[in-house]
């Protein structure tokens, strides 16, 4: 059994109902629209965010999830969908997960219309049943998102990112979200405020590490879902990159940067780069801090009883640091 498979698990009979549910939240009466959410539905990914909705839902209440838990999943997968949907068109990508994105399908502008769409269907899920709890965090989380990609474009453009802001940019970007699949996990089954903030700060702990981890892989040759040097050629300043011009000679700072504004399309140059980072301390440097999200994010599971839902949400911790893409 893979990781995957394990981590579902005890959550299996939840997976399978709520993959009903989602498709059933999709519906519309506009033959185009179902034919695009179809799609959309039959190529899922590893469905990462609606497990870590049930996982904790589970782990606090002692095993059970309700009709709010499933609206929560529905909700966060919508919208992370709507996401998706609308940076294919900003990044004018033409496949998500090795299949053809919906832009490159149906063009641009069905594509914005289609995420639009996903984005009011979570949100009127939320509203029709008064589940305004669990649209505050959502709410919050898309802001959030829409913000740290704006930070990132800003600062992109002059390549000049310390590691706070960066930190600040992973966490609005990646690890709200993951964040908010927790707290509306704990929020679905349980009025303990404490407890829900624990779980969002244990999920966006988690997003910190999978995106530095993410980072990681700009500079392997492992198979995974980009090619080496990746984020190098697109101008993104990760982790190990920060760290390598923070503390390396302002000459050698001035040549890095010259090579990530004017010559990131020599392929070259890309490789000098990336074994100046290596050489930098870079990757070591960039692993440790990943290590330590993990840790504290451990820690905050510490006090919850032991059961099968703590044991899977701990190898999704680690899974998430050991994964080969």
């Amino acid at each position: 059994m893979n990781i995957t498979a394990q981590i579902k698990q005890p959550i299996l009979k939840e997976m399978e109902l709520f993959e009903k549910k989602f498709f059933e939240s999709m519906s519309s009466k506009v033959a185009l629209l179902n034919r695009i959410t179809y799609y959309i539905v039959n190529r899922k990914g590893k469905q990462m965010r609606p497990m870590f909705v049930f996982l904790t839902a589970k782990m606090i209440s002692g095993g059970t999830v309700n009709e709010r838990t499933y609206r929560g999943a529905s909700v966060i997968e919508l919208i992370h969908t709507a996401t998706l949907v609308h940076d294919d068109v900003v990044d004018d990508s033409n496949q998500r997960r090795g299949f053809f994105s919906i832009n490159a399908l149906w063009k641009n502008k069905i594509a914005v219309l289609v995420g639009d769409y996903l984005l009011s269907k979570g949100l009127l899920l939320s509203i029709d049943n008064g589940d305004f709890d669990l649209l505050r965090i959502i709410s919050v989380a898309v802001r959030e998102m829409s913000e740290g990609e704006l930070l990132q474009i800003e600062k992109a453009r002059r390549l000049d990112i310390t590691e706070d802001i960066y930190f600040e940019i992973i966490r609005q970007k990646t690890a709200t979200l993951i964040a908010a699949c927790c707290a509306l996990g704990a929020k679905s089954v349980s009025e303990d405020e404490e407890v829900v903030e624990r779980m969002r700060k244990f999920g966006e702990l988690i997003g910190m590490a999978f995106q530095i981890k993410d980072d990681l892989f700009d500079y392997t040759d492992e198979a995974i879902g980009k090619p080496t040097g990746i984020d190098i050629k697109e101008q993104k300043m990760t982790m190990p990159l920060i760290y390598a011009l923070n503390n390396c000679s302002s000459s050698e700072k001035k040549w890095c940067i010259n090579s990530i504004k004017n010559h990131n399309k020599d392929k070259k140059r890309v490789k000098e780069v990336i074994q100046f980072v290596k050489d930098q301390n870079g990757l070591a440097y960039a692993e440790q801090k990943m290590v330590e999200f993990q840790r504290e994010a451990l820690q905050l599971l510490q006090d919850f009883p032991t059961s099968e839902y703590k044991d899977s949400l701990i190898l999704m911790v680690n899974y998430v640091i050991e994964r080969k893409k």
